[in-house]
């Protein structure tokens, strides 16, 4: 894994709200996400990935599956993996990462485009510093519905739309939007793009038989509250909270890195702990 970013790196996503990095995974990494991956949306119990493109001809914008974390031990294996957590509080400045929510991203066959949208005004919680991994399970191309970004534009709140709406229509609530030129997010399998929460993106639409799949996953900076939205908490939860709450709990949105402990290792793991269950026992001594 390409985990180690540099200044120039975190100096453009900080300055446009982006970053591709090509190569993040290894050709063997890469195996190991897509077999994952495709196993854990299986197990989900509907077939969104058998052998005959047909079957999708009908299929919207794209398929999703998400917390497969929650689930899936290897997926929490890849998913709450330290040095992805370290990446995104590098690119953020800030000193530890939760996890949000996990979701895989299947665009079928003939599959409609992904309207522009903002990540962090649907989640439950508040903050200039959310951000975003997407990596590439299969070339990520104009031709199958590649990410595309608005550079710079995470530096201020827009009026969001629904990721089902028309192209155009945040675009026709943020006439500002207009004067900027998007940037096409190309990839091969295996690279990766990390975005802020608000930095609006959008994905074009698939006109190849093939699939393309990404793994994604949303970050909470550490110390983040609860701003009122459902979205993905559970109700028993959410019925706990009030506006201003901490969004601390270790169990739907463990802490994967924190700046005040060192970088963990596999051998420092004790029987049956995790990493993240590391770094919050560490953070407890």
């Amino acid at each position: 894994m390409k985990y180690v970013l540099s200044e120039e790196e975190i100096a453009y996503y900080r300055e446009n709200g982006f970053l591709v990095i090509e190569d993040f995974l290894d050709p063997d990494e890469l195996e190991e996400w897509r077999c994952a991956v495709d196993k854990a949306v299986l197990s989900r119990g509907e077939d969104v990935l058998p052998n005959d493109p047909r079957h999708f001809s009908n299929q919207n914008v794209f398929k999703q599956r998400l917390q497969l974390w929650m689930d899936n031990d290897r997926i929490k294996d890849l998913i709450l993996d330290e040095r992805i957590g370290k990446m995104a509080a590098d690119l953020e400045g800030v000193d530890g990462i939760r996890i949000w929510h996990d979701q895989a991203l299947i665009k079928m066959p003939w599959a409609n485009p992904t309207s522009w949208h903002q990540d962090n005004p649907k989640w439950s919680f508040t903050s200039d510093n959310a951000i975003s991994i997407w990596i590439a399970l299969d070339d990520a191309t104009p031709h199958n519905g590649c990410m595309y970004f608005l550079p710079g534009t995470q530096k201020k709140r827009l009026k969001d739309v629904n990721t089902d709406s028309s192209m155009s229509e945040i675009f026709d609530i943020n006439p500002e939007l207009g004067e900027i030129n998007p940037v096409a997010a190309t990839m091969r399998a295996g690279g990766c793009s990390f975005h802020n929460g608000l930095t609006p993106h959008a994905a074009g639409a698939n006109m190849t038989r093939g699939l393309r799949r990404a793994m994604t996953c949303g970050f909470m900076p550490d110390g983040s509250t609860f701003n009122g939205e459902k979205n993905v908490l559970p109700q028993s939860y959410l019925d706990t909270l009030s506006v201003g709450d901490l969004l601390d709990n270790d169990t739907l949105n463990p802490l994967i890195y924190h700046s005040s402990v060192q970088p963990v290792s596999y051998t420092h793991l004790r029987a049956h702990e995790t990493r993240h269950d590391l770094v919050c026992r560490l953070l407890l001594e």
